[in-house]
């Protein structure tokens, strides 16, 4: 904290966190996240920086074909005071027609209405009054330094005046990150400005951005788009073709592990078929197949089968199968 109170910073975290609310799909009660947060800085480009970092990691991914960017701007308190009064009018004249909900949040928090996920409650907030309308010339200017450097840099987005986010300390600037294949759980990041959160806390005045991203939310996008590619750091697979062959592969598994601690093993104990073996062999990015049978079982022995050169299998004792590891860790190729 005292970092944040004497200079400006460029912070990042991550870590568990908990929900209270009811755990649904994208929505567990105990979740991971991670965050990016500036503190010190109140310009738009520090908005539009954060966003780029978030453009390319999705980039990086290969989904940024599967997500989109939404963007607002809540202005400053006062704006917000006369927004909620103006809304809150509309839809007391429409409370009938509310969900219970809704109603609820009417009096409770009325600006988080805007983001609800219920097509009636949308189609009523058609008509309602826009925070666009109540913004004064500080806000205006800085949402149109924010979409101009947006414009200029190829960010395509969308301005969204219904765009509330969750937490009422926001003002300003604020962005979602959505895609339309998960459900009604379509937002994957989410941040925005909030200048008086660290005064309000008990810190000296200083104005903040940042952003949050839901791990275990971004791992269902990726399943859905086929982009989790899950690859163990693997330097041997044991292949057992019988249940005294598992037995043997990990007791040579442990032998091995005690002449190199540094050894990644892993054994297939499933008696699966052959076949099926060798397809998770190579799909586990393992560099070496260790394969018992029962003529290994008999003859003491163990085939091995360099996975990288596709090389043939040749059946070793287990000092000799030692001995061809450490070659091969010797050359760089375990």
């Amino acid at each position: 904290m005292n970092l944040i109170r004497t200079d400006k910073a460029r912070l990042w975290y991550s870590g568990p966190m908990f929900r209270y609310e009811r755990p649904q799909k994208g929505r567990s009660r105990q979740f991971h996240q991670f965050s990016a947060e500036v503190f010190g800085l109140n310009s738009p480009e520090v908005d539009a920086e954060l966003i780029f970092m978030t453009a390319r990691f999705w980039k990086e991914l290969g989904i940024e074909n599967e997500v989109r960017l939404e963007i607002n701007n809540l202005g400053d308190e006062k704006a917000r005071k006369y927004f909620s009064e103006s809304l809150v009018d509309f839809l007391s004249s429409k409370k009938n027609d509310l969900d219970e909900d809704s109603k609820r949040k009417l009096l409770e928090n009325p600006l988080r209405i805007l983001d609800s996920k219920s097509i009636e409650i949308q189609d009523i907030l058609k008509d309602a009054p826009s925070i666009e309308d109540f913004l004064d010339e500080s806000s205006r200017s800085h949402l149109d330094k924010l979409l101009n450097i947006l414009d200029q840099a190829k960010i395509d987005y969308s301005l969204n005046p219904r765009l509330v986010r969750g937490l009422d300390y926001y003002n300003h600037t604020v962005f979602e990150w959505k895609t339309d294949l998960l459900g009604s759980q379509d937002t994957i990041l989410g941040g925005g400005r909030y200048d008086h959160l660290v005064e309000e806390l008990g810190g000296k005045p200083s104005p903040a951005v940042g952003f949050s991203l839901g791990l275990e939310r971004l791992v269902l996008l990726l399943t859905e788009t086929n982009k989790l590619h899950i690859r163990e750091d693997l330097d041997i697979y044991f292949i057992c073709l019988s249940e005294e062959a598992a037995k043997r592969a990990i007791i040579i598994a442990e032998e091995l592990r005690d002449s190199n601690p540094s050894l990644t093993i892993k054994s297939n104990l499933g008696l699966e078929s052959p076949s099926s073996q060798f397809k998770k062999a190579d799909k586990s990015g393992a560099k070496i197949a260790l394969i018992i049978g029962e003529e290994e079982l008999l003859n003491d022995e163990i085939s091995f089968k360099d996975l990288r050169i596709k090389s043939e299998q040749k059946k070793l004792s287990l000092e000799e199968v030692k001995s061809e590891i450490s070659n091969s860790i010797t050359n760089n190729h375990v």
